[in-house]
């Protein structure tokens, strides 16, 4: 019987059953993609991680699915994954800053781990350079969720925003209109299925602590995200384009309301009319190991 070693990891943040929880499969090379989706659907977690060798030049691979499908880029399993691989063993520190380049689905990006005495502190991926796809009419999108046309930050648009994976991005104006969000699963059906986007993404230039220059929500018909790290990666994209903040560097939160908090430092690299990356960094927590038998 096959039987393959994962750890549960919560990532993006520094305590046990905070942040968002994703299962990291090792060894999983021989996996074909149906066995890895079903035990996606066992793990029934956003997101579960399976590492594998690299087919091009980078230190390790690995590819992440939903319960649904395969997604090319995400942020928590990427945090996720590097933190439980040196927890592991598999892979070895070099110094305060190691820097190594992890293979997914829309080719390597760099990775770098910062550790104190062997522990690992902080994990931070190198998005893909942002891409400003199509935009959307607010009285289109905004029923989906709840809300009306003029709940979106006045003078700014809907758009679709992908850092390696396209996100719908929905500015509001505060935590209150946050607060307002209730899901119609028929519309949000219909319009995903026609949409250039893999998720949606509402969010504020307000935290809800005083560390937090932004909030979140990540949600769809049937779960909300505890923490969406592509997605912030294009929130930070799109509010430093259009100049809703002044700051290169700052904390997002996400997930509070859904008692599972959690937080990243975020970087943009470049211009407003050029960013070359947005760099989005988290901690984790090993939760649990165990042993796949399949």
């Amino acid at each position: 019987m096959p039987s393959y070693p994962f750890m549960q990891v919560d990532a993006f943040t520094d305590v046990a059953l905070g942040g968002n929880p994703c299962a990291v499969v090792f060894e999983a090379d021989d996996l074909d993609d149906a066995k890895r989706l079903a035990i996606a659907r066992e793990m029934n977690l956003s997101e579960t991680a399976f590492v594998q060798k690299p087919k091009v030049e980078a230190d390790v691979a690995a590819r992440y699915f939903t319960v649904d499908e395969e997604i090319p880029l995400a942020g928590h399993p990427t945090i996720a994954t590097i933190y439980a691989l040196v927890e592991s063993g598999r892979l070895k520190l070099t110094g305060d800053i190691t820097k190594i380049m992890l293979e997914l689905k829309v080719g390597p990006i760099p990775i770098e781990i910062y550790s104190s005495g062997g522990k690992v502190q902080r994990v931070v991926m190198s998005q893909k350079k942002p891409q400003f796809l199509k935009t959307y009419d607010a009285a289109e999108i905004m029923p989906a969720f709840g809300l009306k046309a003029d709940d979106v930050l006045k003078g700014f648009s809907i758009q679709t925003v992908s850092t390696g994976t396209p996100q719908l991005m929905i500015p509001v104006p505060d935590l209150d209109t946050l607060r307002r969000v209730q899901v119609n699963a028929p519309l949000f059906n219909q319009l995903r299925e026609s949409g250039d986007w893999f998720s949606p993404h509402l969010f504020c230039a307000q935290g809800v602590t005083s560390e937090g220059q932004t909030f979140a929500r990540h949600v769809g018909p049937t779960l909300e995200d505890p923490f969406t790290g592509s997605a912030t990666g294009g929130m930070a994209a799109y509010l430093y384009h259009y100049g809703i903040i002044e700051q290169k560097q700052f904390v997002a939160e996400q997930g509070h309301w859904i008692q599972r908090p959690g937080k990243a430092t975020v970087e943009i690299v470049g211009s407003r009319d050029d960013i070359e990356t947005v760099k989005v960094g988290g901690s984790a927590v090993t939760v649990l190991k165990g042993e796949l038998l399949l």
